[in-house]
């Protein structure tokens, strides 16, 4: 059977970027070892598995070595004191995903006359942290309190998304690569990403953290909006971060969310229960993690104190986790879609199919559905907007 000539240098940069080990895909692939010392060349059957099998894209098998590939994004997660040194393919694959349709939002708000957003960049990555949180609240159309009257971190988030949607900034995520359910993102590679724009600000928050985290990946996001850069957030261990942009952010973000006045009125209060950080998330819609994270920043606690929870905390999210996954259920697709495209993308796509100006086809690739049930989507949003018009 004929095979095909291909560098094992690519073979190995394939493996190393996917994340898998070896051991992994010599059982699939039992002359892996031979194809890596050049020994024997697959075929090309087996070079399109192989390419499935570690998510590089099949055309980057036939190189002549291999390529750099660039994020297009400031990176400043770190694991440790060192900086993440490859993007898995899931990262990338997202990335190329939500640019997108980030740009078919901006060319179609430009079309129809959409004036560029003045909030966009329109801080510096300094000053007033306390004056940053009140501008961004106030774009918003957000109180100090407003999380408070709010019962559960679900309605928080759903309720901040929306402020960030009318206010022109476009929200998606996720939690796997488009519908690849075999493709989770791990947040602990990262928790979201922002693309700045002045006409469609777009912002990724990774649905594979807990939800009450998210609270803070999507503040933080904001304030990057405000300074005008891009970046990929992790936020490793929740502790500050070294570069002076992020440090800001994490600053703007947590005055945002838990006002520091607001945080010391409470304080006491708190320490008289049983779990202190749970019910100061409670009352705030943030994490137990944000929560003592906070009391950290305002010298409430010690930094052990502050990692003891967190260690702890951690560990329990994981555990319930893993039951949740043990358990199954899928849950409603389309209710799932909907979350995951955000209600201004999903209503552009749809209503420019509708009108012509848009081919199904692409509306199908940038929804990542087609067929009967891109139809069942689209009518299930149109029946949503007419309603809310009524």
């Amino acid at each position: 059977m004929p095979t095909v000539q291909v560098n094992p240098d690519l073979l190995q940069w394939a493996i190393d970027r996917s994340g898998l080990s070896r051991d992994e895909l010599s059982k699939p692939f039992v002359k892996l070892d031979d194809w890596l010392s050049g020994e024997r060349e697959p075929t090309f059957r087996q070079l399109q598995d192989f390419a499935r099998r570690t998510m590089t894209p099949f055309g980057m098998l036939l190189l002549s070595e291999p390529p750099v590939e660039e994020l297009g994004i400031p990176d400043f997660r770190t694991v440790g004191d060192s900086k993440v040194s490859r993007p898995s393919p899931n990262l990338l694959a997202t990335i190329d995903e939500i640019r997108r349709r980030q740009s078919f939002i901006r060319d179609l708000r430009i079309e129809e006359g959409f004036e560029p957003l003045p909030f966009v960049a329109s801080r510096e990555a300094k000053g007033n942290v306390v004056s940053a949180a009140q501008q961004i609240r106030q774009q918003l159309g957000l109180t100090a309190d407003w999380a408070q009257s709010l019962s559960t971190w679900e309605g928080a988030l759903t309720q901040l998304r929306r402020c960030c949607e009318d206010s022109g900034i476009l929200v998606f995520s996720n939690s796997v690569v488009g519908n690849n359910n075999h493709r989770p993102l791990d947040p602990e590679e990262f928790r979201g990403f922002v693309l700045v724009d002045n006409v469609a600000p777009t912002i990724f928050l990774n649905d594979g953290d807990s939800k009450s985290a998210r609270m803070f990946t999507l503040t933080h996001e904001l304030v990057h909006v405000w300074i005008g850069k891009d970046a990929i957030v992790n936020l490793i261990d929740f502790m500050p971060a070294h570069d002076t942009t992020e440090r800001f952010c994490n600053s703007v973000a947590a005055e945002f969310l838990v006002p520091k006045h607001k945080m010391l009125e409470r304080w006491d209060d708190a320490q008289a229960t049983a779990n202190p950080f749970a019910n100061i998330g409670r009352w705030f819609k943030v994490s137990p993690v944000v929560a003592a994270r906070r009391a950290l920043d305002l010298g409430l606690i010690s930094e052990s104190d502050f990692f003891r929870f967190y260690r702890a905390d951690r560990a329990a999210y994981f555990k319930r986790k893993r039951a949740q996954k043990e358990k199954g259920g899928g849950g409603n697709f389309y209710a799932t879609q909907a979350s995951r495209l955000g209600r201004p993308f999903s209503d552009a796509v749809v209503r420019s199919v509708r009108e012509g100006r848009l081919l199904y086809s692409d509306a199908h690739r940038l929804l990542g559905m087609k067929g009967d049930t891109f139809n069942k989507f689209a009518t299930q949003v149109l029946e949503r907007t007419k309603n809310e018009r009524q």
